[in-house]
């Protein structure tokens, strides 16, 4: 909703979020003192009063009436020249002596490093936190460090500010042990051990294109598992390329991650609503699985298909997507193998719903996905594996591998 912080939309989107089973709503940029487009207000941590007469708490008390988490926006570690802040306390930008650095979205970075800006940061956060028990900060951080000096004498200050930012996220842990915290860096920026031993999750890429997700999700996933990347069915049309999808082709690819939604529902279908609220039911039910498991990922022979899952500790359990981000050079498509199961055991394996919908050429019956599924051993599934459904560019399916005899 960018920048329209309106009382009566907000708690319609609340409204809408709470029918389709979400269970946070997080109030973006926008909510601070001089915040009406992204020239002016960072570092002014105060709650417009112009916009908001009464604080946060109507919007939040309806958000907790509906059931949902609060969670709030902020870049702590940023100013707008065009700030309170920045007027009052030039000396705390992060610059080398006698010249700034070129703003970067129109911001700049405060020097951390210094102890009165720490302590005004921290003051600032601290109080809201407290005053509106928020559950989740999405903590952004959206331009580089350039010409990063610290101090009259502009000597190196990368290295203070990173420890500076570590302490800051530290102490507001220890002073309210339930906050939440995502680390968003223009999308995923930062996403250094560091900051992974301090953040629940982390904002993988500012693009909710889902195929451009395919690929983003599959190389983070290398070093991150699932419940850490954040993953956000977005609207029909994505913002950042123009590409239309398909809701299940969007719902599919955050649904193995840290399931979020990031499109105005009150402009969404009563359909789209219904449809969506499948997948969010299905990612709790399955949240256990898909957030413990082994994630596995299989070698196909055509590029245009990938094939990913999760498997339980135990290998009794087993989810796989199959993602088809391009036209295949051939039809069938061939077998795919599902890995990570148990060699001897046999399985139960077959669409999971919602993610059983082919959309595809036709290409003849597919016996054991039209019969609901097929039993076989964890051998089997892994070396010769299971014929594929042809699907259309940009589709995509949900498998289940449920151990039998147990």
């Amino acid at each position: 909703m960018y920048f329209r912080h309106e009382l009566t939309a907000l708690t319609a989107l609340a409204d809408a979020a709470a029918e389709v089973g979400a269970e946070r709503f997080v109030l973006d940029d926008g909510w601070f003192r001089g915040r009406r487009d992204d020239r002016a207000g960072l570092g002014d941590w105060w709650v417009d009063p112009e916009v908001w007469p009464e604080g946060l708490h109507p919007l939040v008390r309806h958000v907790r009436s509906r059931g949902l988490q609060f969670g709030l926006w902020v870049e702590p570690e940023m100013v707008n020249p065009d700030s309170d802040l920045a007027r009052a306390h030039p000396e705390w930008i992060l610059s080398a002596a006698g010249r700034m650095p070129p703003e970067a979205r129109h911001q700049q970075v405060l020097d951390l490093a210094a102890p009165e800006a720490y302590a005004h940061v921290l003051d600032r956060l601290d109080s809201l936190v407290g005053e509106y028990a928020i559950d989740y900060l999405k903590w952004d951080h959206n331009r580089d460090l350039v010409d990063a000096g610290a101090g009259p004498r502009g000597s190196a200050g990368v290295h203070a500010q990173t420890t500076a930012v570590y302490a800051l996220l530290d102490e507001l842990r220890r002073r309210h042990p339930g906050l939440e915290i995502e680390s968003c860096s223009s999308g995923g920026a930062r996403v250094d051990l560091g900051i992974l031993e301090r953040a629940d999750r982390v904002w993988t890429s500012d693009c909710n294109d889902a195929l451009e997700r395919q690929r983003i999700q599959r190389w983070t996933g290398l070093l991150l598992p699932p419940e850490l990347m954040g993953a956000h069915v977005g609207p029909p049309v994505a913002h950042t390329t123009g590409r239309t999808h398909g809701l299940d082709f969007r719902a599919g690819t955050a649904f193995f991650g840290h399931l979020g939604i990031e499109w105005d529902l009150t402009r969404a279908s009563a359909e789209e609503r219904r449809r969506l609220a499948e997948w969010i039911a299905a990612h709790k039910r399955l949240r256990p699985l898909l957030h413990t498991g082994t994630v596995v990922h299989a070698d196909h022979p055509d590029p245009a298909l990938l094939v990913h899952g999760v498997v339980a500790p135990d290998r009794s359990h087993a989810v796989y997507a199959l993602a088809q981000t391009a036209t295949s050079v051939q039809a069938p498509a061939g077998r795919v193998r599902l890995p990570g199961l148990a060699e001897d055991a046999h399985y139960a394996v077959g669409p999971l719903v919602p993610g059983d919908v082919l959309m595809g050429p036709v290409t003849g019956p597919l016996a054991w996905w039209d019969s609901g599924g097929v039993e076989l051993s964890g051998r089997a599934l892994d070396v010769i594996g299971v014929q594929a459904p042809t699907l259309a560019p940009e589709r995509l399916v949900l498998v289940e591998a449920l151990r039998v005899g147990l």
